[in-house]
C-alpha cells in the first residue's frame, strides 16, 4: 500500500498547494508512482498540474458523495509516474451532503483502499480549514506534512492544527504521524525568517525538515503555465528545494518502501501446488537490491 501524506495547515497562503504539486512531481521524477488528491474546492492543485477544473467530468466531489469509484475519476498528467484526482468547485457543497452519511470521516479512506496499491505515494492537498474535508484527509493519511511560512502569524494556528491531529489519533486514526514541518517562503536576508525557523525547531525538534523552501519567483510563475516548478525551470532554486525535500522524504521512508516492495513481490509471486512456494535463502538478494 502506498504511503498517504496529507499536506495540511488551516492557515491559508503558507504553501500547501505549491508543496503538494512540487513534492508529488519530484517524487514522480524519481520514478515513484505518485497520486495527487486535490480535496480543496479552489482546485488550484488541479490547474497547477495542467488540467482545467471546469472540464473535469469526475472529481473528488463525485468520489466523496459515492457517485463514482476513485479509479474512474483519476486522471493522468503530462508528467510520467504522476496521476491526479482532480477537484471541482462542486466540492464546496460536499461537507453539507456528507453530514448524514455513516462514518463520514472515513469516506476518503475507504475509497482509497484499492487505489493505494498502484502508487508508492499519495499526496493530499487539504483546504485551508479544519472541516470535514481535512478530517477525511487526516483519517485516510499515514502522516501529515505541515508547511509553515517563515512569518510570525504562521505560528499562531499551529496549536489548533496539532490539537486536531491529536483528536484524529485518539478517535479515528491512531497511526497518524507527523511526517515533518516544512519551512516555506523563507527569505535568508530577513532576521524574522531565521527567528521563526529557530522557534519552530525549538518546538518540533527533529520533525522539522532540513530542507527549506526559499522565496523564488519561478515557484510563483510555474502554476500559470500548468507545470510544477521542476518542469518549468529545473535549474531554479525552487526546483532544487523540492527535489531535496523529495529525497529527504525518501530517505525517511526507506523502511516503509522496503516493506511495501516485499509485499508487492509476495503478491505477484506464483504459488506452488498445495500452497508451497520455493524457499528463499536468507542470503539471496532480489533484483531490487533488498536483502531478505
Amino acid at each position: 500500500m502506498g504511503k498517504v501524506i496529507a499536506i495540511a495547515n488551516q492557515k491559508g497562503g503558507v504553501g500547501k498547494t505549491t508543496t503538494a504539486i512540487n513534492l508529488a512531481a519530484s517524487l514522480a521524477a524519481t520514478e515513484h508512482p505518485t497520486l495527487i488528491i486535490d480535496i480543496d474546492p479552489q482546485a488550484n492543485c488541479t490547474s497547477g498540474t495542467g488540467l482545467d477544473p471546469r472540464n473535469v467530468a469526475n472529481s473528488t466531489y463525485e468520489v466523496l458523495i459515492g457517485d463514482v469509484a476513485i479509479d474512474e475519476a483519476v486522471r493522468q498528467t503530462n508528467i510520467p509516474f504522476l496521476d491526479i484526482l482532480p477537484s471541482h468547485i462542486n466540492l464546496v457543497g460536499a461537507e453539507i451532503e456528507m453530514i448524514d452519511v455513516m462514518e463520514r470521516e472515513r469516506i476518503l479512506k475507504n475509497a482509497l483502499i484499492h487505489a493505494r496499491r498502484k502508487y508508492d505515494f499519495v499526496v493530499i492537498d487539504c483546504p485551508p480549514s479544519l472541516g470535514l474535508l481535512t478530517l477525511n484527509s487526516l483519517t485516510a493519511a499515514n502522516s501529515v506534512l505541515i508547511p509553515v511560512q517563515a512569518e510570525y502569524f504562521a505560528l499562531e494556528g499551529l496549536g489548533q492544527l496539532l490539537n486536531t491531529i491529536k483528536i484524529v489519533r485518539q478517535h479515528l486514526n491512531p497511526e497518524l504521524e507527523i511526517e515533518g514541518v516544512l519551512m516555506t517562503m523563507f527569505d535568508t536576508r530577513l532576521r524574522l525568517s531565521n527567528q521563526v525557523a529557530q522557534e519552530v525547531r525549538r518546538y518540533f525538534g527533529d520533525k522539522v525538515f532540513r530542507t527549506i523552501v526559499q522565496r523564488n519567483v519561478r515557484i510563483a510563475e510555474a502554476p500559470s503555465f500548468g507545470k510544477p516548478v521542476l518542469f518549468y525551470d529545473a535549474t531554479s532554486i525552487g526546483a532544487r528545494n523540492y527535489i531535496a525535500l523529495a529525497k529527504e522524504i525518501l530517505r525517511n521512508n526507506q523502511r516503509y518502501l522496503r516493506q511495501y516492495e516485499e509485499v508487492q513481490e509476495e503478491a505477484s509471486s506464483p504459488v506452488k501446488p498445495n500452497g508451497q512456494n520455493d524457499s528463499v535463502s536468507p542470503s539471496s538478494t532480489p533484483a531490487n537490491g533488498f536483502t531478505f
